[in-house]
């Protein structure tokens, strides 16, 4: 056992302190928001900014301090990956004054806005792909904005077929309408350069969520990068501290090889999901083991780069789904809480505050938002094959002290008094089967954390130094706790409990 203390304090000691200040830290709690069906201001039943802009004060009171909004710009779909516009607001979501007054009431709450900039492609409907194939099939093979497309008289593999003409372009994501854009042509890289200038600057965004990253240039890992680097470059030229997080939908080891690139971060995706570090650590016959494995795992090939962990988004099953969470939200909130102790930024999909659920379609996913028991105010996005709510919603969750809307509540207001459990450096100090002792450490200040990943058993965990209780998760009404004694501090953990220590 002492061998065990002295390990233990020499490794906190070793941990490195980083230089993070509260005023140019990145954001540690993201929203991410389906306008379509989060709050409809106008009652037609579709999800807008103004609705958005009012529930503000919600967003800012559960703790999220960034808000990433999925597409807005003008588009024909409903989930408007398919830009017609880049310098405009779809009408179903408003005006570009509602896009202003949004961003400016999020900077009144300590807020910051980020949108998904779409890059991979177009619409077949944007103004640039009507004049190009317009030209093409005029014989006018001049028109600059052909260039600006893939376009080829050969036929094949993900190429579609000009109507009216002899010429095909390529479409990675096909059956969508959606042309992929030559990234290569320098004026559409000025182009891209306006855009988000116009946004940064004009409309007052803070940073974009980069669609699709591995797809501008497919199969071509090393020219996506540089790509990256580019719009790394424009954003902190026009706007210093702008956030850029990246789509990378890859194992671990290709997302690290894109950190190079400069973007802040990626999606850090092998933690999400059924299969991911989260839901397979729960679902372990050692469950704290594999999640201590999982945890040096991305130590070892993420060393220094912010990570954005998530559980689900709009492309993936909702947590309540992952985790087998319908009959036992202490798992969904367990869940929640592991996500947070991998460091960084973590991101919540709406919805998941409350437990919603969807599985298959894509639409299945973004259902709309539900604030009051009954049904959503916004409609079903179209294909939408089944949804459902496992639990109450907003309100009746507000109200109930162990909800899973309190957690989440809790988990992030933590996260914020103690940015050291976001920004510290890990140390893995000790675990067993079914425990862990963790710790993180920034500017001086150190952060120990205790972790029963046990669903039924009450677990002890013995930190060999005196400290104070800070804060706990715990998934029902029996509550953890600290004792300090001569041999330092025994943490007493209920089921699923997790705790934070800090010095006396």
């Amino acid at each position: 056992m002492k061998k065990t203390i002295i390990c233990l304090i020499l490794a906190l000691a070793l941990l490195p302190f980083t230089q993070a200040g509260a005023q140019t830290r990145p954001p540690v709690n993201w929203y991410e928001v389906f306008v379509y069906s989060y709050a409809d201001s106008d009652g037609d039943g579709h999800g807008d900014l103004k609705g958005l802009e009012g529930k503000l004060d919600y967003i800012a009171g559960m703790g999220y301090d960034g808000l990433w909004l999925m597409p807005v710009m003008p588009s024909p779909s409903y989930h408007k990956y398919d830009v017609s516009d880049y310098y405009g607001i779809d009408p179903l979501y408003g005006t570009l004054t509602d896009m202003r007054s949004l961003a400016a009431a999020c900077h009144a709450r300590g807020i910051r806005l980020i949108i998904d900039l779409v890059l991979n492609h177009s619409s077949t409907r944007h103004p640039w792909f009507i004049q190009a194939t317009d030209a093409l099939r005029a014989g006018n093979l001049e028109e600059p904005h052909i260039d600006w497309y893939n376009f080829t008289q050969q036929p094949g593999g993900s190429r579609v077929k000009v109507p009216g003409a002899d010429w095909y372009y390529e479409e990675q994501f096909a059956g969508g309408g959606m042309p992929d854009l030559n990234l290569d042509n320098m004026a559409l890289r000025e182009e891209i350069r306006a855009i988000m200038a116009f946004w940064l600057n004009d409309v007052g965004v803070d940073g974009f969520r980069l669609d699709a990253v591995t797809s501008y240039y497919s199969g071509d890992d090393k020219k996506n990068i540089e790509f990256l680097l580019f719009l790394k470059d424009t954003a902190e030229g026009l706007k210093p501290g702008s956030f850029l997080v990246g789509e990378c939908w890859k194992g671990l080891g290709v997302i690290a090889d894109y950190y190079d690139s400069g973007i802040d971060s990626f999606f850090l995706f092998p933690a999400s999901q059924a299969e991911g570090y989260i839901a397979s650590s729960m679902r372990a016959r050692k469950p704290a083991a594999t999640f201590v494995k999982h945890l040096e795992r991305v130590q070892a090939a993420i060393p220094a780069g912010l990570l954005t962990p998530f559980l689900s988004n709009h492309d993936t099953g909702r947590t309540v789904g992952l985790v087998q969470g319908r009959q036992a939200v202490e798992r969904v909130k367990f869940a929640h809480g592991l996500l947070s102790l991998l460091g960084g930024s973590t991101f919540t999909y709406y919805g998941e505050e409350i437990g919603m659920a969807g599985a298959g379609a894509d639409p299945n996913k973004r259902l709309g938002m539900l604030w009051e028991d009954g049904q959503p105010v916004t409609k079903a996005p179209p294909g939408v094959t089944g949804g459902e709510y496992p639990f109450p919603g907003v309100k009746a969750q507000q109200e109930d002290p162990m909800s899973l809307l309190n957690y989440l509540k809790a988990l992030n207001r933590l996260r914020l008094e103690l940015p050291v459990l976001a920004l510290g450096e890990l140390a893995i100090l000790e675990h067993t089967d079914d425990t862990c002792l963790l710790a993180r450490a920034l500017n001086g200040e150190a952060l120990y954390i205790a972790v029963n990943f046990s669903s039924k058993e009450a677990r002890e965990v013995l930190v060999p130094q005196r400290l104070t209780l800070l804060g706990a998760l715990d998934t029902d009404d029996t509550a953890s706790a600290a004792v300090s004694g001569a041999r330092g501090t025994l943490v007493s953990l209920p089921p699923y409990g997790i705790a934070f220590l800090g010095m006396e």
